[in-house]
């Protein structure tokens, strides 16, 4: 038992200090892998050449942008995709090998032609059937993000009807940056093109699994091909491999109500099973990293997919199966068998006949389409982050990161039965004309809920409206629920607004520089690089140029549109200035004070989340970007939160590729935002 513990010791140890008490085993920490790897020379002739195309391209772009025509100023992101792929590869030294200075003068002269063609008024690709590259504007760094689709032959803008839509998410590719995607999507259809469909290859931001930024990329990307093409929403489905199997899964369980069906094939489902972090010798994660596994890990959400019928995929040898096979054992929890078409003697990719047999049923799942208004909902969450499934909403939460669940069922021909457990806040939606239930005199309409003791409880509500929509909110006090949502009192987790730091990466963000010097040298230096680096590494991995002001250029209309990541402290940036008397920490030139944690100023940090003051709509951030770092690039299953909602970092150990320095204090706040009274665990 000694024996155990000094190991156990000896883990927690040198996960944050990396440092080896003599006797123990060494301890098998992740390997640092750059994302993407270093890139090879350019030649000085290459170099020149592109150059001056670039420059040709931009010009070019300017002249359409300076002119009056609507129409073509909208449809530039569709030219500005081909000249940031290259000027990126460029300025970056991201061209891994010599046969991409050819792709990236294709690109230009494919950007120069849709230029010159905007500027005479015309866009004939948007009429294009085939391969066809466009472009959009993402509201989180206002980058122009690529897309690829697979537009069928059948296709035109006049044809009646609407096109069944199969969004497909790639595979990792450590080199898959913006210039290699488009000459994949101009050059190659993929796994899957069928009759009459529409397929969209988002590119997901890069590298990431399709996660935080990837994630909104997917479902950005999808309401640009919404707006542009006649897409059926209720024949919609999410598919991938590998990566994208893995993205599909996470895709599915988080919207399982958008889908007519979801087809996975293998890829990873969960974090400590997939990387064996039981067994590895690898240090023990800390706790609140384990509970973060919950935004991610989907074998706790299976339930979800009773809204959304699955075809998965795997090769009889590939070791990804067992990802699948993890599902499948969790369908058995909940009394369902997982339908899983498996590729006979087939390592990781896609055996014929067995594509074939997936093919067929998710044709056929296309054909009958989504269920929008089922007469029973399930929906597990961890988050208010993923709040919603059909006409079921979660507004509140006991605790976050907490299991949660919800079961809504129609019953008789007045009521809805419903059984919330770790849920506090409830709304029931139906849009107009999606409400089965009766209205008018004489059909009173009941919800039957969980009450003391038990015995249930009745609460009569009001009919639906004459548009046969429905909405109503309840929230529990104890064990009574009421109807009405609760009587704000003060700041409460809600969706978007919920935490933790990486969620202030998936909507619109700006860095904010201090125009200052901090307090302390410790603090103004480590300030610096984790700014500088922050920076760095959302263009690496996220494929995005941050948004950036110094503290004294900030206006209130930034206020009103941003979360602000604000880097220092009140002595050098005027806007933690002014926010930190209104947060629930304490931070002087003396002392960093949390709860009842108090700490020497000198030599440590505040990084946190929390609405801003100055705008509840939106976060403020303290010295901190994303949280996962180079430790966590050799698998997307480590890219997951690495902070919570708030900690506390000893300068003295300096920050790596693992950690920001020595985490000496971190916890999640309350669902009041306030600081908890014990430590979580």
């Amino acid at each position: 038992m000694v024996r155990q513990a000094l190991i156990v010791i000896s883990a927690i140890a040198l996960l944050f200090v990396h440092a080896t008490f003599v006797g123990a085993a060494e301890p098998k920490l992740p390997p640092i892998k750059q994302l993407p790897p270093p890139g090879i020379e350019i030649p000085a002739a290459e170099r020149e050449n592109l150059s001056a195309k670039l420059k040709q391209l931009r010009s070019a772009i300017d002249g359409v942008a300076k002119g009056k025509d609507a129409r073509a100023k909208a449809l530039l992101p569709d030219v500005e995709v081909y000249f940031r792929a290259v000027s990126d590869a460029l300025e970056f030294g991201e061209f891994f090998k010599p046969a991409e200075f050819k792709t990236a003068a294709t690109l230009l002269e494919a950007g120069l032609q849709r230029a010159a063609q905007l500027a005479a008024g015309e866009a004939p690709w948007t009429e294009a059937t085939g391969l066809v590259v466009r472009g959009y504007v993402s509201r989180i760094d206002g980058s122009v993000q690529p897309y690829g689709l697979v537009v069928p032959a059948s296709y035109t803008p006049r044809t009646a009807g609407r096109y069944r839509l199969d969004i497909w998410f790639h595979g990792r590719g450590d080199t898959l940056t913006e210039l290699a995607f488009l000459n994949d999507r101009g050059n190659k259809v993929g796994q899957f093109a069928p009759a009459d469909t529409i397929v969209l290859h988002p590119y997901g931001r890069f590298c990431n699994g399709y996660k935080f930024a990837g994630e909104v990329d997917a479902l950005e990307a999808l309401d640009a091909v919404r707006a542009a093409y006649r897409v059926d929403d209720e024949r919609t489905s999410v598919r991938g491999f590998s990566m994208g199997g893995a993205a599909t899964w996470h895709m599915a369980v988080h919207y399982a109500d958008r889908w007519c069906a979801a087809n996975p094939g293998a890829g990873f489902v969960d974090t400590r099973q997939y990387l064996g972090l039981d067994t590895s010798g690898e240090p023990a994660a800390p706790w609140y990293v384990q509970k973060l596994w919950g935004l991610y890990d989907c074998p706790p959400l299976v339930s979800n997919l009773l809204q959304c019928p699955l075809v998965a995929y795997s090769g009889e040898l590939d070791k990804q199966k067992a990802a699948a096979d993890l599902m499948a054992a969790a369908f058995k929890n909940i009394d369902v068998e997982m339908t899983h078409i498996i590729g006979p003697k087939t390592e990781h990719k896609y055996e014929p006949q067995a594509a074939a047999e997936v093919e067929r049923r998710m044709a056929s799942l296309a054909q009958i389409g989504r269920r929008r208004v089922p007469d029973r909902v399930f929906l597990e969450t961890r988050t208010l982050k993923y709040p919603r499934m059909n006409w079921i909403e979660v507004e509140g939460l006991a605790e976050h990161w907490a299991p949660a669940h919800v079961e809504a069922m129609i019953v008789a021909s007045n009521s809805i039965a419903i059984t919330p457990d770790g849920v506090t806040d409830l709304r029931i939606r139906f849009g107009p004309g999606e409400c089965p239930l009766p209205h008018g005199i004489d059909q009173p309409l009941n919800l039957i809920l969980p009450g003391a003791f038990d015995r249930g409880q009745f609460i009569k509500v009001h009919a639906p409206a004459s548009d046969r929509s429905f909405d109503v909110r309840l929230h529990r006090s104890g064990q009574t629920w009421t109807l009405g949502a609760r009587r704000e009192n003060g700041l409460r987790k809600r969706h978007n607004l919920q935490g933790p730091i990486d969620d202030a990466f998936m909507d619109a963000f700006l860095f904010v520089e201090p125009s200052g010097t901090a307090a302390h040298p410790a603090v103004q230096t480590w300030v610096e690089a984790e700014r500088s680096r922050a920076i760095k590494k959302w263009r690496q991995l996220f494929r995005g140029h941050a948004r950036v002001k110094r503290d004294t250029d900030v206006t209130d209309d930034d206020i009103a549109k941003y979360h602000l990541v604000l880097w220092g402290d009140a002595a050098s940036n005027e806007l933690i200035k002014r926010v930190l008397p209104q947060l629930p920490v304490q931070w002087t030139a003396e002392r960093v004070a949390v709860g009842s944690q108090a700490f020497d100023a000198a030599g440590h940090v505040v990084a946190m989340i929390h609405p801003n003051p100055l705008n509840s709509t939106r976060y403020v951030v303290l010295n901190s970007g994303f949280t996962f770092r180079d430790g966590d690039n050799s698998s997307n299953a480590r890219m997951t939160p690495k902070l919570p909602d708030w900690a506390v970092i000893d300068l003295s150990q300096p920050p790596d590729e693992y950690t920001p320095g020595k985490i000496v204090a971190a916890d999640f706040f309350d669902e009041a935002w306030r600081v908890k009274k014990a430590i979580s665990r």
